[in-house]
């Protein structure tokens, strides 16, 4: 199942702190991330929107999103189930969308009206989004909201450069009129803390002040009776309408003084302008936190002001990007201020009073095009085509070090053995190694004639390098110790297209577009060992973990399976068909048509060997199992359909008797205003005006652990993993084998016999509950008398569980007994126990890190006390007693 998007952390679309200031909840394309910046983890919510997500709406209570994509449909998410509770369609772009401070109601704007809808949740109803009121008045599309604290009135800014303030409820005295005082769009408006007071904030850098003749309190309600005819003559105008618009309320924009009298009146009492050097552009977002009455605007050149309102005193001028500045939002303590940059992809969390990050995360500027698993499955790297080499953290979902050495695209990344040193190919006709230790760029391999490299691979010593090149058709082998070239294998007659070292022996395997697959061993002097002739160009090699077989992808869509010993093909598997190309916006012929040329791209075992990944240029992602050559499942990256490429026919309704709509660029000029795209373009046409990027897998890998697999697409870094927490999967089961009879045989103190029961029922809360009721004097006997069969699963249990128990000494003195009574008998299985033993490794090697951080920090903090109390007892008078001194030696024996 979808377990998580990493390498891209912001697209577009307003963030938002939840109610506890912990977490923010960032859209990233059609999907939705929460980041809990107290844990440091980041979790991508399992649903998605049709297309992009362009505003969330978050209630008081944190419990509630809404989500609005491109289109106006919208979402009702649980963020405690993390599930889809509501579907809605708004039948046009929203603008902005914001819950009232009590929960009770929410207003969304659109075209140029908003609307009050009755906020789900307080009240079992039906149907989730209840219109309440529309309210008419701006003459161009609304921007933004903001509610004052008591939910009685909220303000909506305008494109038409006007402010209207409406009521939640009709108010007696309230009539609705516009604020201008603005020359330009409005990009903000606020409510001062429980008051009518108001500051709006335009795009030309211009914010007003405007002061309130009445305070809340004095807004008087509509008498029973005029609200009762209004409310009739609402219904009466509704029955005539085809779509329900609720109680309609008009504003004016100029009202007459006989209406104004005794009214609530607005008075301009200050204007402020940002940009007074001049070195300022457009102003694009802005936030405003009512009790410290912090005021923070972001502008188009990445630099932030930070006010102190209403006196308009600057506390901080900085620049933390050279894009636009897309999103602001100040948590509730007003400490934490989030920035996002939709141009680079950037997200930031500061800390205005510290002046320190925390969080600054950035996805690649282009898309991935490779990836690679740490050999203990903890840490992803990935290569874009931004030059950038980023490592990720799985557990946390976060980048912790980007290495930008590389002038030009990378095309290959991969860890060596030891998962310390990271190894990226790039165009600009290097390969480098980095260091994850000191994270440094401690080697630099090049040819001696400049060559782009398309592929890299490094031996299971990582001792050689090897990286083969697309334009001089020779493959470069490098000594990792000394850095020196040590030979070129030349031979084929096209591209290098991909390389493979065979994990058990000293053997590469290298794929071309020459239609060939060359079989190098890298310790016979005269190197070639054997040549596979295919029918087709090859595109990418890979061998199985065991290094028993070879598989091959070729340009028409086959998967050959190789006994590279023999040169026997042992298999094959027509995967054309399984691709399942989608039709782009501008392709003259079908998708089906155009399926004829597409193959895989990208290939990987599964940790096990029994299973083959295989992705392209689509949206599906296909596992193939190996022996039966069988396709197991196709998973369905994405949903989004604002990635061009998604549809397998083109949509009707953007079809004219000219064509495709898509076609026509407006503006365009050129030959008769009909796009062309350009040949060879990858991501879509940058010089056309609607850019659309192309839905594509560019590169996916098995987790070394067996747990989960990731895809480095368009969307970003897509993580799959294991889900068996709700799968009711039995092994063995007996009639005997219940709950209630596994408690018996605990109660009897049969403790082997109730781990095998529960192991038997596969349940495991239950498997959990028996092994942590074994006292730890009878772990070495329940071990020693466990049988076989049970001794993978109890590891593999073991593995898992240390991922979220607290009881570490517990778990750790069961693998120990384990791993000590059946080493030898799991030895013999190493090859298909491999992955469980690396999912073990993985979890206390993180358990490791955490606990030596710790005990680092303890013994600093004992030795910084025995010196200040040593200090302390050289300073005391002679005269004091030594029972005194052989105090505080006692207190410091105790420390130690």
């Amino acid at each position: 199942q979808f377990s998580g998007l990493l390498g891209t952390v912001y697209r577009r679309g307003n963030l938002s702190f939840t109610p506890d200031g912990n977490s923010l909840l960032s859209p990233v394309g059609n999907r939705i991330s929460l980041f809990d910046l107290k844990n440091n983890k980041c979790e991508t919510l399992p649903l998605a929107t049709r297309l992009n997500i362009v505003c969330v709406g978050l209630s008081p209570d944190g419990s509630l999103a809404i989500l609005i994509d491109e289109e106006g449909a919208a979402l009702l998410v649980s963020l405690i189930g993390k599930c889809v509770i509501h579907q809605f369609y708004f039948h046009h772009p929203v603008h902005s969308v914001s819950f009232s401070p009590d929960g009770k109601k929410f207003v969304v704007t659109k075209d140029n009206l908003a609307y009050l809808y009755h906020a789900p949740g307080k009240k079992r109803e039906f149907n989730a989004f209840v219109l309440d009121k529309t309210y008419y008045g701006p003459y161009d599309e609304t921007t933004c909201i903001d509610w004052t604290d008591d939910s009685k009135c909220f303000v909506v800014g305008s494109k038409d450069m006007s402010t209207w303030v409406f009521g939640a409820e009709r108010w007696a005295n309230l009539i609705y009129y516009s604020l201008g005082g603005h020359k330009d769009v409005i990009v903000a408006c606020f409510f001062e803390e429980n008051s009518l007071d108001l500051y709006t904030i335009s795009q030309d850098a211009a914010l007003c002040v405007w002061q309130c003749d009445t305070e809340l309190d004095g807004l008087k309600p509509m008498p029973p009776k005029d609200a009762a005819m209004e409310k009739k003559a609402a219904e009466d105008d509704e029955e005539l309408l085809e779509e329900p618009k609720g109680e309609e309320i008009h504003g004016k924009a100029d009202p007459s003084e006989q209406e104004t009298r005794n009214k609530v009146k607005y008075s301009r009492v200050a204007k402020y302008f940002f940009n007074k050097e001049g070195d300022f552009n457009n102003l694009t977002a802005a936030a405003y936190h009512k009790k410290t009455h912090l005021l923070v605007t972001g502008f188009a050149s990445g630099i932030f002001h930070l006010h102190e309102l209403p006196d308009f005193n600057l506390i901080h001028s900085l620049s933390i990007s050279d894009q636009r500045i897309a999103s602001i939002s100040i948590n509730c303590t007003g400490d934490w201020i989030a920035f996002g940059c939709s141009g680079l992809g950037q997200l930031l969390v500061w800390e205005w009073q510290s002046e320190s990050y925390v969080l600054k995360q950035q996805g690649h500027f282009n898309s991935m095009v490779s990836l690679a698993y740490s050999p203990d499955g903890q840490y992803i790297v990935t290569g874009g085509e931004d030059g950038k080499v980023k490592v990720w953290n799985t557990s946390s979902s976060f980048c912790f070090v980007t290495f930008t050495e590389h002038n030009s695209g990378v095309t290959a990344v991969t860890f060596t053995s030891t998962g310390y040193v990271v190894l990226s190919a790039s165009l600009d006709g290097t390969v480098r190694a980095f260091d994850l230790h000191r994270y440094r760029n401690f080697r630099t391999f090049t040819s001696p004639r400049p060559s782009q490299f398309s592929c890299l691979a490094v031996d299971s010593s990582g001792e050689i390098v090897a990286a083969g090149s697309q334009d001089s058709f020779e493959i470069f082998i490098w000594s990792m110790q000394s850095g020196r070239l040590l030979d070129v294998l030349a031979g084929h007659e096209g591209p290098i297209s991909s390389l493979s070292f065979n994990p058990m022996k000293c053997v590469l395997a290298s794929a071309s577009w020459d239609k060939t697959v060359k079989l190098w061993d890298m310790l016979d002097s005269w190197r070639t060992k054997e040549t596979l002739t295919m029918n087709s160009d090859v595109l990418v090699v890979a061998f199985r973990p065991d290094g028993k077989e070879l598989a091959v992808a070729a340009l028409n869509g086959q998967i050959t399976f190789w006994d590279h010993e023999n040169a026997v093909q042992t298999g094959s598997i027509e995967g054309r068909h399984d691709l399942q190309m989608g039709r782009k916006e501008l392709d003259k012929i079908t998708a089906k048509q155009a399926a004829k040329g597409k193959s895989f791209t990208t290939l990987c075992y599964s940790a096990d060997g029994q299973s083959i990944l295989a992705g392209g240029l689509s949206k599906f992602v296909c596992i193939y199992n190996v022996k039966e050559q069988i396709l197991m499942k196709k998973f369905e990256i994405s949903c989004n359909y604002s990635l061009d490429a998604m549809e397998e026919y083109l949509d009707r309704r953007k079809m004219t008797e000219f064509g495709s709509m898509a076609l026509i660029d407006e503006g365009g000029g050129g030959d008769e205003g009909v796009a062309i795209p350009l040949p060879g373009v990858k991501r879509g046409d940058m010089s056309y005006r609607h850019f659309k990027p192309e839905i594509r897998v560019t590169c996916v890998r098995f987790c070394p652990t067996g747990r989960s697999w990731a895809a480095t697409t368009t969307e970003g870094l897509l993580l799959y993993s294991l889900d068996s927490g709700l799968i009711f999967d039995p092994f063995e089961l007996d009639i005997d084998v219940t709950p209630s009879n596994i408690h018996k045989t605990l109660n009897q103190k049969a403790y082997t016999m109730a781990i095998v029961m529960a192991f038997k029922l596969n349940e495991k809360k239950l498997i959990q509950e028996v092994i942590e009721t074994v006292p730890s004097s009878e772990v070495d006997v329940v071990c020693s008398s466990l049988p076989d069969l049970y001794v993978e699963k109890l590891l593999e249990f073991l593995a898992s569980a240390f991922e979220t128990s607290c009881h570490l000494e517990f778990y750790l003195t069961w693998a120990h007994k384990l791993l000590m009574l059946h080493g030898q008998k799991l030895k013999t299985r190493s090859v298909k126990l491999l992955p469980v033993i690396q999912f073990l490794q993985k979890n206390i090697q993180r358990h490791f890190e955490d606990v030596s951080k710790l005990c680092e920090w303890n013994i600093y903090n004992i030795k910084y006390t025995l010196a200040i109390s040593q200090q302390r007892g050289m300073k005391r008078p002679s005269e004091e007693t030594a029972g005194d001194e052989e105090e505080l030696d006692s207190d410091s024996d105790y420390l130690m």
